[in-house]
């Protein structure tokens, strides 16, 4: 992009335009040449709409002192918006787990954070169901690898059937997952992660593999909104994840393949399993 004769605007004190005063040529170029690299280095952190804005300081400034000045060319149109895809898909694909397609650790972080944050806000409570599949080392050793993979897979299918429009699934780490329920009272909670369970239990699994058979167990801990609960401080996701943990711990100690929640500051199970008779304690109370 080569200048021609640029000029720019002389502000007085109180920042009105006043006269505009020539640039030489190697001035204006510089000048042009500082906003298309600024323009380059919004553009590689996805700052697009700060990226164009150089962009188009650099174009008024080539072409300042014509009075047609030319129309962005519809191809650089096109360029910018396919930029803006291919910049949206590879941020949505960094927040991905490659294996089942779930949010990953990252998304999970950041979008605890924010939630969090806006808890002030928020008109219901943010649930939090920490899941982790039965024996599934006796899975990747009775039935291989690669059959495992695919178990996992189908397992996060039927976790995310029926959520809420604001809920997602994450995977926390090996065969362990989150489900976040934000905006929901502590009743559809329980019902939700509850379902999710029943729906894993009730898979057609042998259909991947004669004999196999699949479950979870999940703790929930759930965090009211702060017009539930004003004088209590909003509880950090490390936090919640730790009741989850604890919760979860529960579910597991009491028989596996059931949701273990608190209410009214007593541990209990959903379901089925709520007939269970000697339900383990916390390893991690914390309320």
């Amino acid at each position: 992009m080569t200048a021609l004769r640029p000029e720019v605007a002389e502000s007085d004190r109180d920042g009105r335009r006043g006269a505009t005063l020539p640039v030489s040529d190697s001035e204006g170029t510089g000048l042009v040449q500082l906003h298309e690299s600024i323009a380059a280095l919004l553009a590689s952190r996805g700052q697009w709409r700060q990226a164009y804005q150089h962009l188009r300081s650099a174009f008024d400034l080539v072409y300042a002192d014509q009075d047609d000045q030319p129309q962005v060319p519809e191809q650089l149109r096109r360029e910018v918006d396919r930029l803006r895809r291919e910049h949206a898909e590879a941020r949505e694909q960094s927040l991905r787990d490659s294996l089942t397609d779930s949010y990953n650790r990252r998304y999970l972080d950041e979008r605890l954070l924010d939630l969090v944050a806006h808890r002030g806000t928020a008109t219901a409570g943010l649930a939090i169901a920490l899941i982790d599949l039965d024996w599934f080392k006796q899975v990747n050793d009775t039935f291989g690898h690669l059959l495992g993979d695919r178990v996992l897979q189908r397992v996060v299918e039927l976790l995310q059937e029926e959520l809420p429009e604001d809920g997602f699934c994450a995977r926390y780490g090996g065969e362990e997952f989150v489900l976040v329920l934000p905006g929901l009272d502590a009743s559809p909670a329980v019902e939700i992660a509850e379902s999710a369970r029943l729906r894993v239990e009730r898979h057609a699994w042998a259909s991947l593999a004669p004999g196999l058979r699949v479950t979870v167990s999940i703790g929930l801990a759930y965090e009211p909104a702060a017009g539930e609960s004003p004088a209590r401080p909003a509880v950090a996701p490390e936090q919640q994840l730790l009741r989850a943990d604890s919760l979860l711990y529960t579910a597991k100690q009491s028989g596996r393949n059931a949701v273990a929640y608190r209410e009214n500051g007593r541990v209990r199970l959903a379901g089925a399993a709520s007939g269970r008779r000697g339900i383990a304690e916390s390893r991690v109370v914390g309320y």
